[in-house]
């Protein structure tokens, strides 16, 4: 791949340091700290029960640089790699997530495993706890629950992954705000994976800047990657290997965008361009939206246009469809970060993206994809012709290797567990050294809490 890819700032970077060191990674800089005063780092990394791939990700690094972990998760994190190691601890606290059983039922289980939560909180030994993901009840997760952690003397680290989802989701309200600012202001220390979203925190929550550190979004690691070729994936969906393939993979929701990418096919369909549509994944949240949408491509999939998926797609399943596609598209309107991108990176193939949020700064133009207008069907066409006629499209067995290249060493898990491991560190030293916990009121004015 050409040099016009970035790459990852390496300013004081160490691959194998020393003892007693770790890197830091704050302000688009990578800084060696001292983490020597520290003997031993236990920790609890509380995933909320699902997104296996960040959460394996995370916890096999954490894990290979010698931290003792509580991993506290459910029956979609039960992995074989962490059976037999001193260094983990499986809590499956939360059990069976099957979305098809009864509502009694799931009120049952979600009970259990917030008695189980607390229980475990008061017994643990981890001071840090790192929590991944909030669970069933917000409100609770991030105001009662932050405090009762707090009660116990914990440290809290947050990974945010999205600073406002509910903006996304257009039902944003005051009180969700409030909810918000509480949690954030109760963190001891807060990782995102872009620097607009450490912005929008700092600006519209005011949390200290010292207190937010951006982090590369790890690339997946824990999806199957076997010998299948795209033959031979396209073979198992029924797809001619002449048919040029789009894919849209994951939930199905309306920030999603999924119909202006349907309206940008229309348009190439009529003019006989020959395109091939797979949509894989199922609705979250939005059975009138989807209900619509599915409705008006009953047509495409019958003539064979559009091949529909409406279902969870497993992880032994999902290489599937990254290797029989030809490139993937995020047609979104509005999003902080997209987990779907760097599992498209993990299987080399291009993607075409709105030009939001992050999305922009992850894609190389003509070399990992192409960008296009947001909520513009015209441009969104443009952009998969663009694509299709390109080199990067002409070259494709070879560039999939580059882009896996590409991604492996921006997005590294290395990175991301280096700079972990140095707030971990920061944060026992400072218990250590007060015996408190570094949080300030959650409703406190920014300028007289932010040290930098």
């Amino acid at each position: 791949m050409s040099s016009h890819i970035p790459e990852v700032e390496q300013a004081g970077m160490m691959e194998g340091n020393a003892a007693g060191k770790s890197v830091e990674i704050a302000d688009g800089k990578a800084r060696l700290q001292d983490s020597s005063s520290v003997d031993r780092i236990e920790v609890a990394l509380l995933t909320g029960g699902g997104d296996k791939p960040y959460a394996f990700g995370l916890a096999t690094q954490l894990i290979s640089k010698g931290v003792t972990l509580d991993l506290i998760g459910s029956d979609d994190l039960d992995c074989p790699e962490f059976r037999g190691d001193s260094r983990v601890k499986f809590f499956n606290l939360r059990g069976d997530q099957r979305p098809d059983a009864s509502f009694e039922k799931k009120i049952s289980r979600v009970l259990v495993y917030y008695f189980r939560l607390l229980r475990y909180a008061l017994t643990s030994k981890p001071k840090i706890f790192h929590l991944l993901w909030n669970n069933k009840f917000e409100t609770f997760d991030r105001t009662l629950l932050m405090l009762y952690y707090k009660l116990l003397g914990k440290s809290i680290v947050l990974t945010v992954h999205n600073v406002n989802a509910r903006i996304r989701d257009s039902r944003d309200t005051v009180f969700n705000r409030l909810t918000l600012r509480f949690q954030y202001h109760c963190a001891d220390h807060i990782f995102v994976h872009a620097e607009q979203m450490k912005t929008d925190l700092l600006s519209d929550f005011a949390v200290p800047s010292a207190r937010v550190t951006v982090i590369p979004f790890g690339i997946n690691n824990s999806v199957p990657n076997t010998q299948l070729n795209p033959t031979e994936a396209r073979q198992r969906l029924d797809i001619p290997n002449e048919k040029r393939t789009i894919l849209f993979f994951g939930n199905i929701a309306p920030y999603k965008g999924l119909e202006y990418l349907v309206a940008a096919l229309r348009k190439l369909w009529d003019q006989q361009k020959d395109y091939r549509l797979i949509i894989a994944g199922r609705s979250k949240n939005c059975e009138k939206y989807w209900s619509e949408l599915r409705q008006s491509i009953q047509e495409d999939v019958r003539k064979g246009r559009v091949l529909l998926k409406e279902e969870y797609i497993p992880d032994e399943d999902t290489e599937i469809y990254f290797k029989a596609a030809h490139v993937f598209a995020l047609p979104y309107r509005y999003i902080y970060q997209s987990g779907v991108l760097f599992l498209g990176y993990s299987f080399g193939l291009p993607v075409l993206a709105a030009d939001v949020g992050p999305l922009k700064e992850e894609v190389v133009e003509g070399e990992t994809g192409y960008i296009f207008k947001p909520e513009d069907p015209t441009d969104l066409a443009r952009a998969i012709d663009s694509y299709f006629a390109s080199n990067l499209f002409v070259n494709l067995a070879s560039q999939r290797r580059n882009i896996m290249h590409f991604a492996a060493e921006r997005h590294s898990w290395d990175i991301v567990g280096q700079a972990t491991m140095s707030v971990y560190a920061r944060l026992l030293r400072s218990g250590l050294s007060t015996g408190q916990s570094n949080t300030d009121s959650p409703f406190t004015s920014p300028g007289a809490q932010d040290p930098s």
